[in-house]
């Protein structure tokens, strides 16, 4: 008769610790690649928007919130932010299905877009071409 012992503490430290890794992934914007954003669009597809309740969320209820930031239905389509330049040109695509929304709405302003009090709230005249002005203190986000 064998007799089962428990794992070390140690080694259900480091289980937990890689496994917290890697389902959470947070996505960091590299602003030499997104110099001239301008807009945004999430594509995604309802049927998939359907198993995604965070996402959803984020879709149904504050995109209308954001200035410069629309919505698009892709059949099949996986939901994901594709941020924009002025001339409509494609700087990066952001998948969002592992994503909570409280994730997406940070990394949405990280990224400057302006949040209006409500979705036909006027947008301040310094936010007309967001994604708004760079924070304080960041040259490197200074044509934002």
């Amino acid at each position: 008769m064998s007799l089962l012992l428990p794992p070390p503490p140690l080694l259900l430290l480091l289980a937990a610790l890689v496994a917290s890794a890697t389902a959470a992934t947070t996505y960091r914007p590299d602003w030499n690649r997104l110099q001239g954003l301008a807009r945004a669009r999430v594509e995604t597809c309802g049927g998939q928007l359907n198993r995604l309740k965070e996402v959803k969320a984020f879709v149904t209820q504050d995109i209308p919130f954001y200035h410069n930031l629309v919505m698009k239905h892709l059949p099949g389509a996986d939901p994901e932010l594709v941020l924009l330049g002025r001339r409509y040109e494609e700087l990066e695509r952001i998948p969002l299905s592992e994503m909570t929304r409280e994730e997406i709405n940070a990394l949405v302003q990280e990224l400057g877009f302006y949040r209006k009090a409500a979705p036909d709230a006027q947008v301040p005249p310094e936010y007309l071409w967001a994604p708004a002005r760079s924070p304080e203190g960041t040259s490197d986000r200074a044509d934002l």
